[in-house]
């Protein structure tokens, strides 16, 4: 397998938390709205209500992409009054350089933030760097070493007011054209994780992932709850426009979705979870999602 650019910290292991964490809208009813205006200017509508509280959220946010010069710009306004823009600038300073600003404020509480970061990759590496100017300030970088579909990596956080170390984490992974599995060590290597993705033929994909916490092993080993967390699921598409999802984890909670497109840009997925243990109980949660691309 070709050396080539590996995938950032952050999506090692994407493949299996995707097939096991996308397209389950559950506790909520989500409604989205994309369109390119003729100037490439993209404008994103968001809402969703919660289901058991009725509290309703929503997001208004452009993009604008200047590919000639490597320049993207996006704003954000949720229905909060939290008002966000981001600055982007790719490949003009130096090839596989991405400098990246982030500024936010609530206008109500008087409440800003700003973060500043830069990205380098090239074949073989890919590490970030983010300084929180406002909060900290905190820096955070990872870094990610990858050949022939291993790809092995860092993430740490800095305070750097207080002049210490709060938070690191390592990650390993391996990526094939049909499978990749993944090892993680998160918060300060107290929390541990492996999981796996399986594209098994071009109509079903199986996944699965395992957690040990080692701060609840103490309390589990007393009979409170499994050490282990284990969570398996798979992914059959129907036709081209339709798939069905189902999930299970060792707490016997099932999880079921299903994800139609009406027609080109319209799609609709529903889904619910279910705790079998309790099946004559109120314990269980649906939720639908509606997405519209014009």
């Amino acid at each position: 397998m070709a050396t080539s650019v590996p995938v950032p910290f952050a999506d090692i292991g994407k493949s299996s938390n995707d097939l096991l964490g996308k397209d389950f809208p559950v506790g909520q009813t989500k409604f989205e709205l994309k369109s390119v205006a003729p100037g490439g200017v993209t404008f994103n509508v968001l809402g969703n209500q919660d289901n058991k509280s009725g509290a309703i959220n929503g997001e208004l946010k452009t993009k604008y992409v200047d590919f000639k010069n490597g320049l993207t710009v996006t704003e954000a306004w949720t229905t909060g009054n939290l008002l966000t823009t981001q600055i982007e600038l790719e490949n003009k300073v130096a090839k596989g350089l991405k400098l990246d600003i982030v500024g936010g404020f609530l206008p109500s509480e008087g409440k800003k933030n700003a973060k500043v970061g830069v990205q380098y990759k090239q074949l073989g590496f890919n590490s970030r760097a983010y300084l929180d100017l406002f909060k900290g300030p905190t820096f955070t970088g990872d870094v990610v070493v990858g050949r022939d579909g291993f790809s092995v990596g860092g993430d740490v956080a800095y305070d750097v007011g207080g002049a210490y170390i709060t938070r690191f984490a390592a990650a390993a992974g391996y990526t094939a054209p049909e499978y990749s599995v993944a090892l993680h060590a998160h918060n300060s290597f107290k929390v541990f994780s492996a999981s796996y993705y399986h594209r098994i033929n071009a109509d079903l994909e199986a996944g699965g992932k395992a957690v040990w916490d080692s701060k609840a092993a103490p309390a589990a080993e007393k009979g409170a709850k499994a050490p282990v967390a284990l969570e398996v699921g798979a992914k059959y598409y129907l036709d081209r426009d339709a798939f069905v999802k189902a999930k299970v984890n060792n707490a016997g909670v099932l999880g079921l979705g299903y994800t139609q497109a009406l027609r080109k840009g319209v799609k609709v997925s529903i889904a619910g979870l279910f705790d079998t243990t309790k099946l004559d109980q109120a314990a269980h949660k649906l939720g639908l999602s509606i997405v519209f691309e014009a």
